[in-house]
């Protein structure tokens, strides 16, 4: 298999920040201006949390959330590629993760049915460390 592989699922994870990002701007733009409120009223984020509905607040709570396993996921995806030790079982997990993260961001951004959300987060979380763990008894020699 060839070690570049790895990157497919590692820039659509990539993109799907880009794509969470221009989504909550979207969203928040939209509700700034229907909503008349000045860029002043904007300058304590407490206040603006306040007054923003789950449908404003979401997608940036999302986009939060990836960066914090995804960066796992960059780093172990850089690490297999680095040490040449990509391979079918790390890209398909990889994208397990991409598609668990998407369906993830997909749910909290718009319904945002928590307990689906939940399971999509572990899913996706599982996976990740089942690809370290993978790699780390290999690094150890286990």
């Amino acid at each position: 298999m060839k070690q570049e592989a790895i990157f497919s699922p590692f820039f659509a994870t990539i993109f799907l920040t880009l794509v969470v990002w221009v989504y909550m701007y979207v969203r928040r733009i939209s509700f700034i201006t229907s909503h008349k409120i000045s860029p002043q009223d904007l300058a304590k984020p407490s206040e603006f949390a306040e007054i923003s509905p789950p449908s404003i607040s979401n997608p940036s709570d999302n986009l939060k959330n990836l960066f914090e396993m995804p960066v796992v996921f960059y780093a172990i995806a850089l690490y297999l590629f680095v040490t040449q030790q990509v391979d079918a079982v790390y890209v398909n997990a990889s994208w397990l993760f991409v598609i668990f993260r998407i369906l993830h961001s997909a749910v909290h951004c718009t319904f945002n049915l928590v307990i689906l959300r939940f399971y999509l987060y572990l899913f996706s979380t599982l996976t990740v460390w089942f690809v370290v763990i993978r790699a780390a008894l290999t690094h150890f020699g286990m």
